[in-house]
């Protein structure tokens, strides 16, 4: 399992700037750890190693190659002073054992004398060798520096060979660790410091950079909300500035476009609603040709008999259709309206079917007592088109379900036909929208589910379709029980 963590960019950035002060601070004290290091104890150590060649010098020549123990402490002693001690060494016979010697720089006894057995076998074999040697060792009192030679002896041609003789030298290098880990402590201090530092720098960072970030953010809010008068202040000449200035030219192109769009709109709807309003004239007059040639059908030949009635009925659904835009063009323009009465809802949907003569056709399911404060004419629009909707594209039975609670009622709509295919069911309430790939049929203008939507939402409810899963479309309208007009008039 991947754990993803979700940070900000000013967390990203405080860690960035953190993570690189501790990688640099690292990297330099460690690089001053060791340089440090190597330095002082070089210097320690070549001192050290240059004091006993000194001493030792002081022996030569030898008094007797073959030492007893008092004269290898002699030898031992030569060596030896208040910051180390010293141990010689012939054939397996060392010199004797000093007196405790102060450990300086405190002045309490050394807590580790020095032994043959405490010498590393690699050093001792190197010294019988011939060769002088030094080596660090880590003993229970600090780290030390044992320091080993042989004595040579010179002979008349000046040759030199071994004497047997070895001698050791140790020196306890508490002093020089604890300088050593005091540099080391400043250094870690500095970077501590310089980690502070840069979280301040980034603090600073961050506030320069997130704020036209910020900006931007709440700029891309508006403008996604429609306040498309929405701009950014530009400061600068940086990259973050060409961000703003590409914002505020993308902002006042969409702008002009939106206003091109809703010019067009309202030119539109203005256009649909004048035309509208002028064909009522002559459709009335239509209408009233119709109904005498409908009338006189029967008595007329076939051919003209038959397209006396086809005129009346191309004249009927003209009609609706012009009452249909006109019912859409109130909507767009806002001035649609609810003459609210207090309606018993089963008798306002016995109505709606008794009306149309669909009574017989569709099967009821109404709850007694159930009221509703809502506009009867508009509720009735809704109803007929999705129990029309329902009888012309579905297949039986159709039935109408009232379910109510405190506050709101639900209106269901169902048909037992295929259903709705999933592709069609987002535009079922778009205008003009003919789902004849869902259905067997499809007839009208495709505007009647959308005006039912929009009574609907003058109501402060909803309208929605679904199918259900033993087939069928269920169109569920929703109404609260006591509506209210948004704009108190009355149509």
């Amino acid at each position: 399992m991947t754990l993803r963590l979700n940070l900000g960019l000013r967390a990203r950035l405080l860690a960035a700037f953190a993570l690189l002060c501790v990688v640099t601070t690292a990297a330099v004290a460690g690089g001053i750890y060791v340089v440090a290091r190597t330095e002082i104890l070089e210097r320690t150590q070549n001192a050290a190693v240059e004091e006993m060649r000194t001493r030792l010098q002081a022996l030569f020549p030898l008094r007797n190659p073959t030492p007893s123990p008092a004269e290898l402490g002699e030898i031992a002693d030569t060596v030896t002073d208040r910051n180390n001690e010293a141990i010689a060494i012939y054939r397996g016979t060392r010199s004797p054992a000093g007196p405790a010697r102060p450990c300086l720089p405190f002045g309490s006894p050394c807590r580790q004398r020095l032994d043959a057995g405490m010498i590393p076998e690699e050093l001792r074999r190197k010294v019988a060798d011939g060769a002088l040697v030094w080596q660090r060792v880590a003993w229970e009192d600090g780290p030390h520096l044992i320091i080993g030679t042989p004595l040579l002896i010179v002979e008349p041609d000046r040759s030199t060979r071994a004497s047997g003789i070895e001698v050791y030298v140790t020196q306890s290098l508490a002093p020089e660790q604890r300088g050593i880990d005091e540099i080391a402590i400043r250094a870690w201090l500095f970077g501590g410091v310089a980690l502070a530092f840069a979280v301040v720098l980034a603090l600073l960072a961050t506030w320069s950079v997130l704020r036209p970030v910020r900006e931007l953010g709440r700029a891309a809010r508006l403008l996604g909300e429609g306040e498309l008068r929405t701009r950014i202040a530009v400061r600068g000449s940086d990259e973050l500035a060409d961000v703003a200035r590409t914002f505020n030219d993308t902002a006042a192109e969409l702008e002009r476009h939106v206003e091109q769009l809703r010019e067009m709109e309202a030119d539109a709807r203005r256009f649909v609603a004048d035309v509208s309003h002028e064909l009522r004239t002559p459709l009335a007059a239509l209408t009233a040709v119709a109904e005498v040639l409908d009338e006189e059908a029967a008595e007329l030949p076939e051919h003209a008999g038959r397209a006396a009635r086809l005129v009346s009925q191309e004249t009927l659904n003209l009609t609706a259709l012009v009452n249909d835009l006109i019912e859409i063009s109130r909507f767009d323009s806002g001035v649609a309206a609810l003459a609210l009465n207090e309606v018993d809802m089963a008798e306002l949907v016995r109505a709606t079917l008794r009306t149309r003569g669909w009574s017989e056709q569709v099967s009821t399911e109404f709850p007694p007592g159930v009221t509703a404060r809502l506009d009867p004419r508009r509720a009735d629009v809704i109803l007929a088109n999705l129990v029309g909707n329902a009888l012309r594209h579905g297949e039986p039975p159709v039935s109408v379900r009232l379910r109510a609670d405190p506050d709101w009622i639900t209106v269901e709509v169902r048909d037992h036909g295929p259903g709705l295919d999933e592709a069609v069911l987002p535009h079922v309430f778009d205008r003009f929208y003919k789902a004849s790939a869902a259905r067997a049929r499809s007839e009208g203008s495709g505007l009647g589910l959308a005006i039912a939507r929009e009574n609907a939402r003058l109501h402060q409810g909803d309208l929605t379709v679904t199918n259900a899963q033993d087939g069928g479309a269920v169109f569920t309208l929703r109404l609260p029980r006591r509506a209210s007009d948004p704009d108190g008039g009355s149509e």
